[in-house]
């Protein structure tokens, strides 16, 4: 009986993506489609990563005007005389321990935003939950393992910026994936489902990677 797969080219999903203009992204993208220069500890050899999704960054604002605001409060002490009772070394030195909060604060939302990913790869979807430098959280599900994949977008804002949440039902042992706030929803839902496909169209013609 001939083999109706010989001879036929093969173009899997990274395959198709790599063909598309708008690719990769810079470093603070919270959408990288194909990120060439990302690896994760726990990558396979042959394992392409195919997305990298980071929250968007108008749900970084509360903190960013925070900072902002934090800024400008040492300039409003020549109208509130709030350190009149130290001396000019004193005050010097509360508006620099005041400053180095400041860099604090801002360092430690900016790396919880930035280590907080969810990678999609052409085997598996990655979820880690960046707390702090001493304590993260990874789980994990197998593409073929993916069930049910839909996304929501509810309001102005999400809707005029293109962000929201995509859900993933699957059959492993976490149950649900949640991906919060990323951009282009519909498209990260649209290459899950192509992604299911493919392992689907694997496991007919027995091609294991």
């Amino acid at each position: 009986m001939p083999d109706i797969f010989v001879g036929q080219k093969y173009e899997t999903v990274a395959d198709r993506l790599s063909k598309e203009k708008r690719r990769g992204g810079h470093a603070f993208s919270a959408f990288c489609l194909l990120p060439g220069k990302v690896r994760f500890e726990t990558q396979e050899t042959h394992e392409k990563i195919i997305l990298l999704l980071r929250q968007h960054w108008f749900t970084q604002l509360k903190w960013i005007i925070t900072a902002v605001i934090m800024v400008f409060v040492p300039l409003s002490l020549n109208q509130i005389p709030l350190l009149d009772f130290l001396s000019d070394k004193g005050q010097l030195m509360a508006i620099i321990i005041w400053y180095l909060l400041v860099v604090a604060f801002v360092y430690e939302q900016f790396i919880s935003w930035y280590f907080h990913v969810f990678i999609i790869t052409d085997e598996r979807v990655i979820d880690v939950n960046f707390y702090n430098l001493l304590y993260k959280e990874v789980s994990e599900a197998k593409i073929d393992n993916i069930e049910d994949v839909t996304y929501r977008q509810g309001g102005v804002i999400r809707a005029l910026l293109n962000f929201g949440d995509v859900n993933m039902q699957t059959a492993g042992e976490k149950r649900e994936f949640m991906i919060e706030d990323v951009p282009l929803p519909g498209r990260v839902v649209k290459i899950l489902n192509e992604l299911k496909l493919e392992e689907e169209h694997e496991k007919i013609i027995g091609r294991v990677r």
